[in-house]
């Protein structure tokens, strides 16, 4: 076969491939969790891939029309673009009962400046929020889900959850669940996607 005979062949295998597959990125994992099986479920017959990107990737890939979807935790508004809200994650600290904190039933970003606390890799918008709401603080990430797991069980520095973040039974007996009240540790979150496509949620 010709080199340009396969470049034909490689573009409308491609074109194919678009036609069947919807992709999506999120500026944090939670959104994906809720809206993955719907689109899975709207669309049996598509190929859906998802992944967690920085909020400005996902400005840049949607307006680029590298993705079909984007999530981003504020409004966006374009000329070409719909958008939509999609629901509301809110954001608690898991603190080892016995310190000092547990005596209270909310609490801020100012309050946990200054304590070094777990994270778990991937969580990208909340990762962020967290190391510049918390410059004294400092954070062990982990990239290993069973590794955090275990750290979280058996540690006493603090972790976060979210009222989408769940962990086994058995991990958090240990701690208290303290809301943070601060406005951006209660994000909305917002679907947006090219005008033109009609997409089911």
């Amino acid at each position: 076969m010709l080199k340009t005979e396969q470049n034909i062949v490689y573009m409308v295998q491609e074109f194919d491939r678009k036609l069947r597959s919807i992709t999506i990125a999120s500026c944090a994992p939670a959104p994906l969790w809720l809206l993955s099986p719907n689109i899975s479920f709207y669309y049996p017959d598509n190929m859906i891939s998802s992944s967690i990107c920085e909020i400005d990737q996902v400005i840049k890939h949607i307006e680029t029309g590298q993705i079909d979807i984007g999530i981003l935790p504020f409004e966006y508004q374009k000329d070409d673009l719909c958008t939509t809200h999609f629901f509301t994650e809110h954001l608690s600290v898991c603190i080892p009962f016995g310190h000092s904190l547990c005596s209270y039933d909310k609490l801020t970003f100012h309050d946990l400046n200054g304590y070094n606390r777990l994270l778990w890799d991937q969580l990208d918008f909340w990762t962020d929020l967290c190391k510049r709401k918390m410059p004294a603080s400092k954070f062990l990430i982990q990239t290993d889900e069973s590794e955090f797991l275990e750290l979280v069980k058996s540690s006493t520095l603090f972790c976060f959850s979210t009222n989408y973040a769940s962990y086994p039974d058995e991990i958090l007996n240990d701690r208290k669940r303290i809301p943070i009240v601060d406005d951006c540790a209660n994000v909305e979150y917002w679907v947006v996607w090219k005008k033109g496509n009609t997409y089911r949620f």
